[in-house]
């Protein structure tokens, strides 16, 4: 394969080969239009004009053959094609600026960087009180914060697409991979909110033989696969028909409590993990308004243990902030 004098790929030299002419700068552009929604605001963020950002996005359309985003007078929408290639452009970029992080620490030079993913959906005060904590430990080190879901294994460390993560682990899978490292830092049940008019109401909690009879909204599962796949398996070794209903407003229980409340079958929500093992929930305005109630799950028979995961091969000196930092946490 050559390349041509501005560092290019000019030529293919496989069909996995990246097409010619793109540069790091093409997919840069490309993300920062993605995330920002508009190529106005896109090029403020990269302090480049919008004529500019318009043609090196439509280069980069013509090297890849195809296009990558809708143009709309509201903003832009990725296609399919676009949305493939944004995953695979902030996986290149994150690994180009982590290698270029360990060249400079490895030199002496700049300070440490710190690649840190929060999952989606996590308790309030847990994620709060992680990025307090952190922040406060390792005022001198550059931490990059990501929100996105993570898997039972957490591939995005394993990829080298993170340094660390604070996510839920996965029942079926106590041992992490090599070179995972992981602190558990508590154990977490979620809230069941059901109609005020429930026998259990009144008691302040249900069982699972009862729960797993009910039409129960909860998830969407790809928020939390491991979660949400081995509370459905608790739940069928009552009922071996169970299965969870999507809810149909992702980010908003007030807005799912209310479907629930004047569906046409009586239906309760499933929230995920929201509060420490054995504190009772807590009701909202909100409640009242739709008549539904939360209580608990009798004997506390769904749980999620929260760990901060970190890659071994992180240098010792940041370790020892992971480990500290989860250390706080769960006292």
């Amino acid at each position: 394969m050559e390349k041509a004098e501005n560092g290019s790929i000019s030529s293919f030299d496989s069909e996995n080969s990246a097409p010619p002419g793109v540069e790091l700068r093409h997919l840069r552009y490309f993300v920062a239009v993605a995330e920002a929604g508009t190529f106005t605001h896109a090029a403020e963020r990269m302090y480049v004009g919008q004529p500019t950002l318009s043609q090196q996005i439509r280069r980069l359309e013509e090297f890849v053959g195809t296009p990558l985003l809708q143009r709309r007078r509201e903003g832009v929408r990725l296609t399919e094609a676009g949305t493939i290639l944004l995953e695979e452009s902030r996986a290149v970029l994150s690994l180009v600026d982590h290698g270029v992080s360990r060249t400079r620490q490895a030199a002496g030079l700049g300070r440490s960087r710190l690649r840190f993913v929060v999952q989606p959906y996590l308790p309030p005060t847990l994620a709060a009180e992680t990025v307090s904590r952190l922040r406060s430990a390792a005022p001198e080190v550059d931490v990059t914060w990501l929100e996105t879901a993570l898997d039972a294994d957490f591939s995005s460390i394993l990829q080298r697409r993170a340094d660390a993560a604070l996510g839920w682990m996965s029942p079926a899978n106590c041992a992490l991979p090599d070179p995972l490292d992981v602190m558990e830092i508590g154990s977490f049940e979620p809230d069941v909110w059901i109609p005020a008019r429930h026998p259990a109401a009144v008691k302040g909690g249900i069982g699972l033989d009862e729960l797993a009879r009910m039409h129960i909204i909860h998830g969407p599962r790809h928020a939390d696969p491991g979660t949400y796949d081995a509370w459905r398996s608790v739940l069928r070794t009552r009922n071996p028909s169970f299965d969870f209903a999507d809810p149909p407003f992702r980010q908003s229980l007030p807005m799912t409590l209310a479907f629930a409340a004047t569906g046409s079958r009586p239906s309760a929500v499933l929230t995920g993990p929201c509060r420490p093992v054995g504190i009772d929930p807590q009701s909202t305005a909100d409640a009242g308004r739709h008549e539904m109630v939360p209580i608990r799950v009798k004997r506390s028979l769904l749980t999620a243990t929260a760990g901060l995961v970190w890659s071994a091969d992180l240098p010792r000196e940041l370790q020892q902030v992971l480990f500290e930092t989860a250390e706080k946490i769960g006292a």
